[in-house]
């Protein structure tokens, strides 16, 4: 039996068992005396008070705002169900918080925000922002999304990351330079596809640029078609992906193409559009849940391929697990400013390098089989608890060199035994 197979019946239960839901709020300090009150609350949280009204950098020191993220959604973009709605967006928000607090030792709080219009949203999240040392906007539909993040980065001076561009987008460039590296094909020169033009496919499509691709190989297409230069309704977040080449629908621009990222919706590509694309194509599907093409198609009409899903339940997970709890950390850890570009790229790297060596037992144990590096095997597991060492300090080390980082990391080594201990992984 595959051990990552779920019904929905186990699902249902995992929710609903008392309590509900998958995170709740912990003590950290005692409060068992009539001393531990008087000093937790009135009068001893005045002189605290004091001491941050006084120094607000001191609220650093002495709250939680430097381990907390807010997880923020309107429900507009919700996985691949589209507009469903703040309250139906909250299990995904909880989830996100369980991660960043299992995987990361990173506190959150999921908020699920009824505004639909991006000077709504950008108002309401703006002035929640104190509270928080970090804000993780999540499932905010395209091209909304992009404005929000745009405005609340150039407003607010504490890490601000759309998780479902640039999560997903690290993931992605971290299991497509690797599938080049196999197929020994070099990104600067291959052709890429993309099916979906929102905030996950161009944001990918950016960073692959970041990383070498060229920006003239890239053809991206949308409900429409191929975006083209010579197309009347092109949004500006699209523009730069717009072609002059002599292709107009998905089924022609996958005519020799090396690679087809899917972020838009499931069954969208034909097996018949992928039968003339490159040798060994590297064909990722990542709609959730259902992907652009299944897998057993693939693989029954391009035996070749290398292919990736969304889904646990296949090889090649593109999980954004694998990268947002590490990013916030090492983020959280430097208090950096931002999560930039370098940030993203040290990302990339450090769970690219990750996959390339030996996998531990304790995670072999947990998934069954053998892995090793190869074309079913291009990215750690989300259990693998090397990537919370490996991620946090790769994004620590680029905040720093890139200039963001207001609170250095000077002593490595005692940083490293600091992040075994916040986090009691157990192999």
């Amino acid at each position: 039996m595959n051990k990552t197979v779920v019904t929905k019946e186990e699902i249902l239960a995992y929710h609903a068992k008392f309590p509900a839901g998958k995170i709740g709020t912990c003590v950290t300090k005692p409060l068992h005396t009539p001393r531990n009150i008087i000093t937790a609350y009135t009068p001893g949280v005045g002189t605290i008070c004091e001491e941050i009204a006084e120094s607000n950098e001191k609220v650093y020191q002495y709250t939680n705002k430097g381990n907390l993220v807010g997880i923020l959604s309107n429900g507009t973009a919700v996985l691949g169900y589209g507009y469903i709605g703040p309250l139906a967006a909250k299990p995904v928000m909880e989830a996100k918080a369980m991660i960043l607090k299992q995987f990361a030792g990173v506190d959150a709080f999921d908020i699920e925000i009824d505004a639909t219009s991006p000077e709504d949203a950008i108002q309401v999240i703006k002035a929640l922002a104190p509270t928080f040392g970090a804000l993780n906007l999540e499932d905010i539909k395209a091209p909304e999304c992009f404005q929000i993040e745009e405005a609340l980065m150039a407003q607010l001076d504490i890490p601000i990351m759309h998780d479902d561009q640039h999560a997903t987008a690290i993931v992605a460039a971290a299991a497509l330079l690797n599938a080049l590296l196999i197929v020994n094909k070099d990104i600067a020169q291959v052709q890429i596809v993309f099916s979906g033009a929102g905030a996950g496919a161009t944001a990918t499509a950016k960073l692959l640029v970041a990383l070498g691709a060229n920006p003239a190989h890239i053809v991206m297409c949308d409900r429409k078609g191929v975006i083209r230069k010579d197309r009347s309704d092109l949004e500006p977040i699209k523009a730069p992906f717009a072609t002059d080449r002599s292709v107009h629908t998905l089924h022609d621009a996958m005519v020799g193409a090396d690679v087809f990222i899917g972020l838009s919706s499931g069954n969208l590509l034909m097996s018949q559009s992928i039968e003339p694309m490159a040798k060994d194509p590297i064909i990722f599907g990542l709609a959730n849940p259902v992907p652009e093409i299944s897998y057993r198609d693939t693989m029954t009409t391009r035996p070749d391929a290398i292919f990736a899903t969304g889904r646990g339940d296949y090889p090649n997970q593109v999980n954004n697990l694998l990268a947002f709890p590490y990013i916030f950390r090492g983020a959280l850890d430097v208090r950096a400013s931002a999560i930039n570009g370098a940030m993203q790229q040290a990302a990339v790297q450090a769970i690219q390098q990750l996959a390339q060596e030996e996998v531990p037992v304790y995670v072999r144990k947990y998934y069954g089989g053998t892995m090793h590096f190869g074309k079913e095997y291009l990215l750690p597991k989300p259990m693998d608890t090397r990537l919370f060492s490996t991620v946090s300090i790769a994004v620590a080390q680029a905040a720093m060199d890139s200039g963001v980082a207001k609170h250095p990391i000077h002593d490595w080594d005692a940083y490293r035994i600091e992040l075994s201990e916040r986090v009691g992984h157990q192999n």
